[in-house]
Protein backbone atom coordinates (compact mmCIF):
# COMPACT_ATOMS: atom_id res chain seq x y z
CA UNK A 1 0.00 0.00 0.00
CA UNK A 2 1.72 3.13 -0.89
CA UNK A 3 1.86 6.16 1.29
CA UNK A 4 0.54 9.44 1.01
CA UNK A 5 1.09 12.97 2.02
CA UNK A 6 -1.22 14.00 5.25
CA UNK A 7 -2.59 17.08 2.84
CA UNK A 8 -3.56 14.89 -0.17
CA UNK A 9 -0.73 16.39 -2.34
CA UNK A 10 -0.47 13.20 -3.73
CA UNK A 11 -3.77 13.28 -5.77
CA UNK A 12 -2.95 16.23 -7.30
CA UNK A 13 -2.97 15.84 -11.11
CA UNK A 14 -3.12 19.40 -12.29
CA UNK A 15 -1.34 21.97 -11.54
CA UNK A 16 1.24 19.96 -9.85
CA UNK A 17 3.31 20.66 -6.95
CA UNK A 18 -0.22 22.48 -5.05
CA UNK A 19 -2.57 21.27 -2.64
CA UNK A 20 -5.98 19.41 -3.41
CA UNK A 21 -8.18 22.84 -3.03
CA UNK A 22 -6.74 24.70 -5.62
CA UNK A 23 -5.83 22.19 -8.03
CA UNK A 24 -7.96 22.12 -10.93
CA UNK A 25 -8.40 18.12 -11.54
CA UNK A 26 -7.29 15.22 -8.92
CA UNK A 27 -7.19 11.60 -8.82
CA UNK A 28 -10.45 10.09 -7.48
CA UNK A 29 -8.98 6.23 -7.96
CA UNK A 30 -10.86 4.76 -4.94
CA UNK A 31 -7.96 2.54 -3.69
CA UNK A 32 -6.42 4.43 -0.70
CA UNK A 33 -3.53 5.17 0.18
CA UNK A 34 -1.87 3.93 3.89
CA UNK A 35 -3.09 6.87 5.52
CA UNK A 36 -6.23 7.75 4.24
CA UNK A 37 -9.91 6.62 4.83
CA UNK A 38 -12.53 5.35 2.23
CA UNK A 39 -16.08 6.54 2.83
CA UNK A 40 -19.32 5.31 1.40
CA UNK A 41 -21.21 8.65 0.91
CA UNK A 42 -24.95 8.89 1.00
CA UNK A 43 -25.39 12.58 0.71
CA UNK A 44 -23.69 15.65 -0.42
CA UNK A 45 -24.24 19.33 1.20
CA UNK A 46 -23.57 21.49 -1.52
CA UNK A 47 -22.48 24.77 -0.77
CA UNK A 48 -25.20 27.66 -0.78
CA UNK A 49 -23.34 29.67 -3.34
CA UNK A 50 -22.64 27.04 -5.48
CA UNK A 51 -26.14 25.28 -5.59
CA UNK A 52 -27.91 28.57 -6.55
CA UNK A 53 -25.55 29.20 -9.11
CA UNK A 54 -25.77 25.29 -10.23
CA UNK A 55 -29.99 26.03 -9.79
CA UNK A 56 -29.70 29.46 -11.74
CA UNK A 57 -27.61 27.58 -14.34
CA UNK A 58 -29.62 24.92 -14.93
CA UNK A 59 -32.71 26.71 -14.49
CA UNK A 60 -34.07 24.72 -11.89
CA UNK A 61 -34.18 21.49 -14.18
CA UNK A 62 -33.65 18.71 -11.73
CA UNK A 63 -32.23 16.56 -14.60
CA UNK A 64 -29.77 19.21 -16.01
CA UNK A 65 -28.36 19.67 -12.49
CA UNK A 66 -27.57 15.89 -11.85
CA UNK A 67 -25.80 16.33 -15.52
CA UNK A 68 -24.29 19.19 -14.06
CA UNK A 69 -23.02 18.11 -10.62
CA UNK A 70 -22.17 14.72 -12.76
CA UNK A 71 -19.96 16.63 -14.61
CA UNK A 72 -18.03 18.81 -12.51
CA UNK A 73 -17.32 15.75 -10.67
CA UNK A 74 -16.30 13.87 -13.74
CA UNK A 75 -14.12 16.43 -15.09
CA UNK A 76 -12.69 17.42 -11.28
CA UNK A 77 -12.69 14.55 -9.52
CA UNK A 78 -14.30 16.53 -6.46
CA UNK A 79 -17.35 18.75 -5.72
CA UNK A 80 -15.93 22.11 -6.70
CA UNK A 81 -17.82 24.77 -8.74
CA UNK A 82 -16.25 26.04 -11.25
CA UNK A 83 -17.80 29.62 -11.32
CA UNK A 84 -17.75 29.53 -7.20
CA UNK A 85 -14.92 27.84 -6.62
CA UNK A 86 -16.62 26.50 -3.23
CA UNK A 87 -17.71 23.14 -2.56
CA UNK A 88 -19.84 21.53 0.45
CA UNK A 89 -19.22 18.82 2.73
CA UNK A 90 -20.73 15.20 3.41
CA UNK A 91 -21.66 12.83 5.11
CA UNK A 92 -21.32 8.75 4.79
CA UNK A 93 -19.96 5.50 6.40
CA UNK A 94 -16.28 4.46 6.90
CA UNK A 95 -15.57 1.75 4.48
CA UNK A 96 -11.56 1.37 5.18
CA UNK A 97 -8.99 3.08 7.06
CA UNK A 98 -5.30 3.02 5.75
CA UNK A 99 -2.80 1.42 8.24
CA UNK A 100 -1.18 4.43 8.86
CA UNK A 101 -4.09 6.60 9.80
CA UNK A 102 -3.25 8.42 12.71
CA UNK A 103 -6.68 8.87 14.54
CA UNK A 104 -7.29 5.21 16.49
CA UNK A 105 -10.70 6.58 17.50
CA UNK A 106 -12.02 6.21 14.10
CA UNK A 107 -13.48 2.74 13.03
CA UNK A 108 -14.90 0.87 10.06
CA UNK A 109 -18.83 1.67 10.23
CA UNK A 110 -19.10 4.70 11.60
CA UNK A 111 -21.10 7.30 10.21
CA UNK A 112 -19.62 10.54 10.10
CA UNK A 113 -19.69 14.14 8.30
CA UNK A 114 -16.90 15.43 6.73
CA UNK A 115 -15.35 19.09 8.39
CA UNK A 116 -13.35 19.53 4.94
CA UNK A 117 -14.72 21.29 2.16
CA UNK A 118 -15.86 18.75 -1.32
CA UNK A 119 -13.64 21.53 -2.93
CA UNK A 120 -10.40 19.08 -1.93
CA UNK A 121 -12.34 15.79 -1.12
CA UNK A 122 -11.72 13.09 -4.11
CA UNK A 123 -15.34 12.18 -5.02
CA UNK A 124 -16.63 9.74 -7.51
CA UNK A 125 -20.43 9.45 -8.06
CA UNK A 126 -21.86 6.25 -9.20
CA UNK A 127 -25.48 7.86 -9.27
CA UNK A 128 -27.47 11.00 -7.90
CA UNK A 129 -30.52 9.27 -6.58
CA UNK A 130 -32.17 12.82 -5.75
CA UNK A 131 -31.97 16.40 -5.07
CA UNK A 132 -33.46 18.13 -2.12
CA UNK A 133 -33.68 21.85 -3.65
CA UNK A 134 -35.15 23.71 -0.67
CA UNK A 135 -31.60 22.58 1.23
CA UNK A 136 -28.70 21.99 -0.49
CA UNK A 137 -28.54 18.45 -0.14
CA UNK A 138 -27.99 15.52 -2.65
CA UNK A 139 -28.21 11.86 -2.06
CA UNK A 140 -26.20 10.02 -3.87
CA UNK A 141 -24.22 6.90 -4.20
CA UNK A 142 -20.63 7.62 -4.29
CA UNK A 143 -17.26 6.96 -2.53
CA UNK A 144 -14.75 9.62 -1.12
CA UNK A 145 -11.92 9.96 0.19
CA UNK A 146 -10.57 11.88 3.45
CA UNK A 147 -6.88 12.73 4.08
CA UNK A 148 -4.71 12.24 6.95
CA UNK A 149 -5.37 15.69 7.39
CA UNK A 150 -8.95 15.70 7.01
CA UNK A 151 -11.03 16.77 10.11
CA UNK A 152 -14.64 15.28 11.06
CA UNK A 153 -17.04 14.61 13.14
CA UNK A 154 -19.24 11.30 14.26
CA UNK A 155 -22.85 11.95 13.39
CA UNK A 156 -24.87 12.28 16.94
CA UNK A 157 -27.30 10.03 18.25
CA UNK A 158 -29.83 13.07 19.62
CA UNK A 159 -30.04 14.88 16.10
CA UNK A 160 -31.59 13.65 12.86
CA UNK A 161 -28.66 13.04 10.07
CA UNK A 162 -30.06 15.10 7.40
CA UNK A 163 -30.04 17.94 10.22
CA UNK A 164 -26.32 17.38 11.73
CA UNK A 165 -25.27 17.95 7.94
CA UNK A 166 -27.22 20.70 7.34
CA UNK A 167 -25.98 22.25 10.79
CA UNK A 168 -22.09 20.95 10.34
CA UNK A 169 -21.80 22.26 6.37
CA UNK A 170 -21.82 26.45 8.32
CA UNK A 171 -20.53 25.57 11.72
CA UNK A 172 -17.35 28.00 10.98
CA UNK A 173 -19.73 30.55 10.98
CA UNK A 174 -21.65 31.11 14.34
CA UNK A 175 -18.17 29.39 15.77
CA UNK A 176 -16.56 33.01 14.57
CA UNK A 177 -19.83 35.02 15.71
CA UNK A 178 -19.36 33.53 19.08
CA UNK A 179 -15.37 34.85 18.91
CA UNK A 180 -15.88 38.43 17.32
CA UNK A 181 -19.16 39.85 19.43
CA UNK A 182 -18.88 40.98 22.92
CA UNK A 183 -21.34 42.36 24.99
CA UNK A 184 -23.28 45.26 24.41
CA UNK A 185 -22.13 44.83 20.54
CA UNK A 186 -24.08 46.51 17.44
CA UNK A 187 -23.88 43.64 15.20
CA UNK A 188 -25.24 43.52 11.65
CA UNK A 189 -25.96 40.28 9.91
CA UNK A 190 -26.79 40.40 6.10
CA UNK A 191 -28.26 37.14 5.08
CA UNK A 192 -29.65 36.80 8.47
CA UNK A 193 -32.80 34.24 7.55
CA UNK A 194 -30.65 31.37 6.05
CA UNK A 195 -29.35 28.87 7.49
CA UNK A 196 -26.08 30.34 8.20
CA UNK A 197 -27.62 33.83 9.04
CA UNK A 198 -30.47 32.19 11.91
CA UNK A 199 -27.22 30.14 13.35
CA UNK A 200 -25.56 33.71 13.65
CA UNK A 201 -28.32 35.80 14.95
CA UNK A 202 -28.64 33.19 17.14
CA UNK A 203 -24.93 33.09 18.88
CA UNK A 204 -25.14 36.89 18.21
CA UNK A 205 -27.76 37.62 20.24
CA UNK A 206 -26.22 35.61 23.18
CA UNK A 207 -23.22 37.16 23.26
CA UNK A 208 -24.29 40.58 22.69
CA UNK A 209 -26.91 40.79 25.47
CA UNK A 210 -29.30 42.48 26.78
CA UNK A 211 -27.75 46.03 25.89
CA UNK A 212 -26.44 45.00 22.66
CA UNK A 213 -28.28 45.15 19.25
CA UNK A 214 -28.56 43.09 15.98
CA UNK A 215 -29.56 44.06 12.87
CA UNK A 216 -30.84 42.08 10.75
CA UNK A 217 -30.83 42.57 6.75
CA UNK A 218 -32.51 39.88 4.54
CA UNK A 219 -33.88 40.05 1.12
CA UNK A 220 -36.77 37.39 2.13
CA UNK A 221 -39.61 38.66 3.29
CA UNK A 222 -40.57 35.30 4.51
CA UNK A 223 -37.14 34.74 6.23
CA UNK A 224 -37.62 38.31 7.63
CA UNK A 225 -40.47 37.03 9.30
CA UNK A 226 -39.40 34.20 10.93
CA UNK A 227 -36.41 36.05 12.20
CA UNK A 228 -38.60 38.34 13.62
CA UNK A 229 -40.98 35.92 14.96
CA UNK A 230 -38.37 33.56 16.66
CA UNK A 231 -36.71 36.40 18.62
CA UNK A 232 -33.18 36.80 16.94
CA UNK A 233 -32.95 40.06 16.00
CA UNK A 234 -33.77 43.11 17.68
CA UNK A 235 -34.46 45.00 14.08
CA UNK A 236 -35.52 43.53 10.96
CA UNK A 237 -34.62 45.14 7.42
CA UNK A 238 -36.20 43.96 4.00
CA UNK A 239 -33.60 45.07 1.91
CA UNK A 240 -31.54 43.87 -1.17
CA UNK A 241 -27.76 44.20 -0.13
CA UNK A 242 -26.78 44.65 -3.44
CA UNK A 243 -28.15 48.07 -3.68
CA UNK A 244 -25.51 49.83 -1.33
CA UNK A 245 -27.33 52.84 -0.34
CA UNK A 246 -30.28 51.66 0.65
CA UNK A 247 -28.76 49.25 3.20
CA UNK A 248 -26.47 51.64 3.97
CA UNK A 249 -29.40 54.75 4.64
CA UNK A 250 -31.55 52.15 6.35
CA UNK A 251 -28.81 50.14 9.05
CA UNK A 252 -27.56 53.81 9.83
CA UNK A 253 -30.93 55.01 10.52
CA UNK A 254 -30.61 52.27 13.40
CA UNK A 255 -27.09 52.81 14.46
CA UNK A 256 -26.49 56.58 13.62
CA UNK A 257 -23.10 57.35 11.62
CA UNK A 258 -20.90 54.98 14.12
CA UNK A 259 -22.13 51.84 12.27
CA UNK A 260 -21.52 48.69 13.18
CA UNK A 261 -18.74 47.01 15.74
CA UNK A 262 -19.49 43.74 13.85
CA UNK A 263 -20.65 42.99 10.34
CA UNK A 264 -21.51 39.19 9.66
CA UNK A 265 -22.07 38.42 5.41
CA UNK A 266 -23.95 35.29 5.00
CA UNK A 267 -25.60 36.22 1.29
CA UNK A 268 -25.04 33.59 -1.09
CA UNK A 269 -24.90 35.97 -3.75
CA UNK A 270 -22.14 38.36 -5.43
CA UNK A 271 -22.07 42.19 -5.02
CA UNK A 272 -22.92 42.55 -0.91
CA UNK A 273 -19.36 43.37 0.03
CA UNK A 274 -19.29 47.15 -0.25
CA UNK A 275 -22.79 47.21 1.70
CA UNK A 276 -20.90 45.18 4.62
CA UNK A 277 -18.05 47.66 4.67
CA UNK A 278 -19.97 51.07 4.60
CA UNK A 279 -22.37 49.72 7.08
CA UNK A 280 -19.59 48.75 10.01
CA UNK A 281 -17.62 51.38 11.97
CA UNK A 282 -14.46 52.61 12.02
CA UNK A 283 -12.01 50.07 13.35
CA UNK A 284 -14.64 47.78 13.02
CA UNK A 285 -15.07 44.05 11.67
CA UNK A 286 -16.40 42.72 8.78
CA UNK A 287 -16.54 38.68 8.87
CA UNK A 288 -16.93 37.37 5.38
CA UNK A 289 -18.73 33.70 5.60
CA UNK A 290 -20.34 33.58 1.82
CA UNK A 291 -18.15 31.95 -0.41
CA UNK A 292 -19.98 34.21 -2.97
CA UNK A 293 -17.33 37.03 -1.68
CA UNK A 294 -14.95 38.85 -4.15
CA UNK A 295 -12.14 39.32 -1.75
CA UNK A 296 -10.39 41.92 -4.29
CA UNK A 297 -13.40 43.82 -4.06
CA UNK A 298 -13.76 43.96 -0.65
CA UNK A 299 -10.36 45.22 -0.06
CA UNK A 300 -10.25 47.69 -2.47
CA UNK A 301 -13.94 48.56 -1.83
CA UNK A 302 -13.12 48.89 1.89
CA UNK A 303 -9.35 51.03 0.63
CA UNK A 304 -12.03 52.97 -2.08
CA UNK A 305 -14.39 54.46 0.48
CA UNK A 306 -11.40 55.15 3.35
CA UNK A 307 -12.87 52.46 6.17
CA UNK A 308 -9.58 51.18 7.76
CA UNK A 309 -11.88 48.36 8.93
CA UNK A 310 -10.63 44.23 9.68
CA UNK A 311 -11.81 41.98 6.67
CA UNK A 312 -12.19 38.59 7.89
CA UNK A 313 -12.28 35.54 5.63
CA UNK A 314 -14.59 32.86 6.04
CA UNK A 315 -12.42 30.26 7.31
CA UNK A 316 -14.93 27.14 7.68
CA UNK A 317 -12.52 25.84 10.63
CA UNK A 318 -12.74 26.43 14.14
CA UNK A 319 -11.71 24.77 17.11
CA UNK A 320 -15.18 23.25 18.99
CA UNK A 321 -16.71 24.99 15.94
CA UNK A 322 -19.10 21.32 15.45
CA UNK A 323 -19.90 21.16 18.75
CA UNK A 324 -20.68 25.05 19.45
CA UNK A 325 -23.43 24.53 16.44
CA UNK A 326 -25.02 21.54 17.50
CA UNK A 327 -25.23 22.94 20.78
CA UNK A 328 -27.40 25.57 19.35
CA UNK A 329 -30.39 23.54 18.06
CA UNK A 330 -29.87 21.55 22.10
CA UNK A 331 -30.35 24.92 23.35
CA UNK A 332 -33.08 26.49 21.20
CA UNK A 333 -36.04 24.56 20.93
CA UNK A 334 -37.69 26.82 18.38
CA UNK A 335 -34.20 27.20 16.30
CA UNK A 336 -34.57 23.05 16.34
CA UNK A 337 -38.10 22.98 15.55
CA UNK A 338 -37.26 25.53 12.40
CA UNK A 339 -34.25 23.19 10.87
CA UNK A 340 -36.08 20.07 11.56
CA UNK A 341 -39.38 21.28 9.46
CA UNK A 342 -36.49 22.55 6.37
CA UNK A 343 -34.05 19.41 6.65
CA UNK A 344 -36.20 16.23 7.94
CA UNK A 345 -39.66 16.81 7.09
CA UNK A 346 -41.05 13.86 4.12
CA UNK A 347 -40.51 15.48 0.41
Amino acid sequence: MKHGNKYGTHRVIEPAGTLPQPALKLDNTMTIYDNEVLIDVQTLNIDSASYTQIKQACGGDADRMREMITRIVGERGKMQNPVTGSGGMLIGTVREIGPRHPDRQLKVGDKIATLVSLSLTPLEISRITRLHPDSDQVDVEARAILFESGIYAVLPDDIPERLALALLDVAGAPAQVARLVKEGDTVCIIGGGGKSGVLCCYQAMKNAGPHGRVIVVEYSRENARRVQELGLATHVIVADATRVMEVYEQVTAITGERGCDVTINNVNVPATEISSILVTREGGCVYFFSMATSFSRAALGAEGVGKDISLLIGNGYAVGHAELTLGIVRESAPVRELFERLYCAPR
